[in-house]
């Protein structure tokens, strides 16, 4: 156990580096919540199986008990971006007090503009400027990144984004030419709901003890003993599906139209809460390891340790859960509410107008697409947009619901069993893309827009990372070598340009608010 801080004994570095390493930490956390897991909700929102209250007291309720069942150890180093030990205790805190700064201000954008992006992204690729700008400044000879590492989390990312949509294409036809539009019917689920219905209950159960439970004891036992036997995995994804699919027959015999119209509702709440708990479990610990780690290198100094002798955190699961309600806070803002929106209009199959921004460049390019569409698939009709009781648009019926939580769930487990980095956000947006073009949503009515916008999302996502890059790298060399009035200058220069943002992000939300009042009265 390391020794408490000795308050007294610290230089003013160490003084505010500890009190940002606080601040910044549970900042960035409600900031996550507004972006990062926000995306949980959006299949339940987005198919009206639950407003979106009641849908983040469930998901939240997973978050937080994810949160308090997780690991009692942190990373300090994420995935092992960069070799801690190479730099002094000074160096490395000011690598992590950068990588909250620039955090903060990159994802409080992209949630003003409700535009999904991976936390697990920004903060590896912030790492990973920080460590190399600040490294080349010191030693130019030093090779503090970890240049094999670096390429697994990016080939992990973009694998994981076709993999996503590759998977969800597929499934996502084989259920409709199923089921069709009638997922409530008594008749065509007691030919096809058991096995549908026993497939996506299989995926998210593997999901959940791969992925969600990983770090509960007794999950390790179970696990070792299955899955470390050739197939075993398989064989067991295969007799769970078996098991499920005569319960979901059962209980359609049994309870008929009641079964019938409550059986993928119930099952895209299910994954819904195994998302949020995974997202507890580990993702949360995204957002914290940064200033963890801070603090305990701020002990260790006191103590003689060098941060070689740091390689790994031990922390208290209270810190975990305070940032676990911390981001459930953040996902109740009106943010994340511009995020969940955006992202659902984005893969909705209604033909009437979406309140969507995307530039003219990729627009265009959605045009093409929607051109080729057409020729390749004729003019074939969109399914009629649904209307719940309450008179919302259901962007998505349940069915499509659940195989997007199917499909993200299982692709995240798969690469969490294969140790490749993998985003939630990325995996999950993929899915939506994929089984809307299954659905041949993108045909018809505003298309080319709702195309355009996911195609300037993607482009994002790259310009973040590049942006995360070089911001963080040029913050950390400036918190290195101004000190504690660099480490203030660029914190006031995030909150001011907080504020230009939320002003040019509420300009264009009523610009486009504008623009469908109009559209509605002509």
């Amino acid at each position: 156990m390391m020794p408490e801080i000795d308050f007294a004994s610290l230089s003013p570095f160490l003084w505010f580096s500890l009190i940002f390493a606080i601040v910044m930490l549970l900042w960035d956390t409600i900031e996550v919540g507004k972006n990062d897991a926000t995306n949980i909700v959006n299949s339940v929102f987005g198919s009206r199986i639950l407003n979106r209250k009641w849908a983040l007291w469930i998901a939240g309720a997973g978050v937080i008990l994810g949160a308090y069942l997780s690991s009692d150890v942190i990373e300090t180093a994420r995935k092992g971006i960069f070799s801690p030990g190479l730099f002094t205790i000074q160096a490395a805190l000011a690598i992590y007090i950068s990588v909250y700064i620039v955090d903060t201000i990159l994802l409080y954008t992209y949630s003003a503009f409700g535009m999904p992006v991976s936390t697990t992204m920004t903060l590896v690729f912030e790492l990973l400027g920080a460590s190399l700008f600040l490294g080349w400044v010191i030693d130019p000879s030093m090779e503090a990144v970890n240049w094999a590492k670096a390429g697994t989390v990016v080939l992990g990312i973009v694998c994981s984004i076709i993999l996503s949509g590759i998977i969800g294409f597929i499934l996502q036809r084989a259920a409709r030419g199923a089921i069709g539009e009638k997922w409530k019917s008594t008749t065509i689920l007691l030919l096809h709901g058991g096995w549908v219905g026993g497939g996506i209950m299989a995926g998210l159960t593997y999901f959940m003890l791969v992925k969600g439970m990983k770090n509960v004891s007794f999950i390790k036992n179970i696990k070792s003993d299955i899955f470390s036997h050739e197939f075993g995995a398989l064989i067991a994804i295969f007799a769970l599906w078996a098991v499920y699919a005569i319960l979901i027959h059962m209980s359609l015999v049994i309870f008929r139209k009641k079964a019938a119209k409550l059986l993928f509702p119930v099952l895209t709440i299910i994954g819904m809460f195994a998302m949020a708990f995974a997202f507890g479990q580990n993702d949360l610990a995204n957002c914290a390891s940064p200033g963890l780690a801070a603090i305990k290198l701020i002990e260790g100094s006191q103590a003689g340790m060098t941060t070689a002798d740091i390689s790994k955190v031990p922390i208290a699961s209270g810190w975990l859960i305070l940032c676990g309600i911390l981001l459930v806070f953040g996902m109740r803002t009106k943010a994340a509410e511009r995020v969940t929106k955006s992202e659902v209009r984005a893969g909705s199959r209604t033909e009437s107008h979406v309140k969507l921004y995307a530039p003219q460049w990729c627009v265009k390019l959605g045009e093409v697409f929607v051109k080729w569409r057409k020729a390749e698939d004729g003019e074939e009709p969109l399914s009629r947009t649904h209307k719940p009781d309450d008179g919302h648009t259901r962007h998505y019926d349940p069915l499509r619901a659940c195989v997007i939580v199917c499909v993200s769930a299982c692709v995240i487990a798969t690469a969490s069993a294969l140790s490749l980095p993998v985003s939630t956000t990325y995996v999950a947006f993929a899915a939506v893309l994929a089984t809307g073009m299954a659905d041949r949503i993108y045909v018809h009515g505003e298309a080319a827009l709702k195309l355009g916008r996911s195609i300037w999302v993607i482009f994002s996502w790259f310009a973040a990372a590049v942006m995360a890059t070089i911001v963080a790298g040029l913050v950390c060399v400036t918190i290195y070598y101004v000190g504690v009035a660099g480490m203030i200058g660029c914190f006031v220069i995030n909150i001011v340009a907080r504020q230009f943002v939320k002003k040019w992000a509420d300009a264009q939300e009523l610009r486009l608010r504008e623009e469908e009042l109009l559209l509605e009265t002509t």
